[in-house]
């Protein structure tokens, strides 16, 4: 195995080891350029989980971060794209994996666009997508090869923060069972800001205003019967676990979703056209579109207490994440054909013993390659036969 890290690029070779049962969806190798605080990086994992100790800003994360960058969206930070170059790089971040899917090999690779191939007439910075040496249109087709999913320290407050944060949560998790989603969740936010440009600057013709309003409805409607029909899934895939951790009642709280629960689609479409349409001096004034699938968001319940989850205590609130994260896995495995690879970051140093047991139990069962950080290794003392182990330590990676 050879592992290289951003101060060294001594090389370590560790024979394989067999260990845990056979996993069908992997990242076999992960490659940094210029990433974060990697000048530098290869490890190869091989088709196990992985567990990454070491102590705090020693670059754990970083690259649970890089292999975030491997499916659609802007990562577990949601970071600025020029804000995850290295500082002081002669060149543009770039983010490559060897991916082991049910299909064969596949190479992927992500990164950012140089400023210099960036229009002048481009605002924002752009990362690019890579599958098998070809350049893709979008990212957002990496939801069809390998499925990612993550639990951050920051997503501990889900439940207390604001809207956008859980329904981002769930969408990324719609994204799994419908791989569409992320493209028309990008269309409708497209079209959407493009109606409220020509609001704001005033004098557009009202038939073109229109005609975006329509495509608007049409994408969201499609966004709001993807939610739903998660949702669906999701809920029954909770009922009929047999998950330690507690059972979450999941709703929708949004202006297309509960149209759709008893009206058709045609029918909640042009309802949401007339809305936009009444809403256009509101719009105009306000910069913002008032109505929408954008304004959703993803109530949860603790089913035993019957609690609103933000409402519960910090550990219930957290036991509750973990618990919709597993049966959401789960229900990819069965609809996406594998199970997702999961970035765990210091989730277990937040459990006590009895629940970190449940936990990488429950994950066995799952078959997702899971990669683990923490700063105490004998956290992970459970996961021994079925992990490989690296230890950051003065910029090195070691295998252990």
């Amino acid at each position: 195995m050879n592992v290289s890290a951003q101060s060294n690029e001594t090389h370590d070779n560790v024979s394989a080891l067999p260990l845990g049962k056979a996993l069908v969806l992997y990242v076999d190798r992960i490659m940094l350029t210029n990433f974060r605080s990697y000048e530098s990086m290869t490890l190869d994992a091989g088709s196990n989980s992985v567990v990454l100790t070491g102590a705090n800003g020693a670059g754990k994360t970083n690259l649970l971060e890089a292999i975030s960058f491997l499916s659609p969206g802007r990562g577990l930070r949601r970071a600025k794209l020029s804000d995850v170059s290295r500082i002081n790089a002669n060149s543009s971040w770039a983010v490559a994996g060897r991916v082991m899917t049910p299909n064969g090999e596949r190479q992927m690779g992500s990164g950012l666009v140089p400023r210099a191939d960036l229009s002048s007439e481009t605002a924002n910075d752009r990362r690019i997508g890579r599958l098998d040496g070809e350049t893709l249109s979008s990212p957002a087709a990496f939801g069809e090869i390998l499925q990612v999913a993550w639990l951050t320290p920051q997503m501990d407050r889900l439940f207390i923060d604001g809207v956008s944060s859980r329904r981002r949560f769930l969408d990324r998790m719609v994204a799994a069972y419908h791989p569409s989603h992320t493209r028309e969740v990008s269309a409708y936010e497209r079209v959407m800001r493009e109606r409220a440009k020509l609001l704001s600057e005033g004098g557009a013709d009202p038939v073109w205003i229109g005609s975006l309003e329509s495509r608007m409805a049409e994408h969201g409607v499609a966004v709001a019967a993807a939610r739903l029909d998660a949702l669906e899934k999701l809920s029954s895939a909770i009922a009929e676990s047999q998950s330690a951790f507690p059972s979450a009642v999941l709703a929708l709280g949004g202006l297309l979703e509960e149209g759709l629960l008893s009206k058709p689609a045609l029918e909640v479409e042009a309802e949401f056209c007339e809305k936009l349409v009444a809403s256009r001096h509101i719009d105009a004034r306000s910069g913002r579109t008032s109505v929408g699938p954008h304004k959703t968001d993803l109530l949860v319940r603790h089913k035993e207490k019957n609690m609103p989850a933000e409402l519960c205590s910090t550990g219930e609130q957290k036991a509750l994440l973990i618990g919709i994260t597993l049966a959401s896995a789960r229900l990819t495995a069965t609809q996406f054909g594998a199970p997702p690879v999961l970035l765990l970051d210091e989730v277990a140093a937040h459990l006590d013993e009895k629940r970190r047991g449940f936990l990488f139990e429950e994950l066995g069962d799952i078959g997702s390659q899971v990669w683990l950080t923490g700063t105490d290794r004998s956290l992970f003392d459970l996961m021994q036969k079925r992990a490989r182990f690296f230890h950051f330590k003065d910029g090195k990676i070691e295998a252990h």
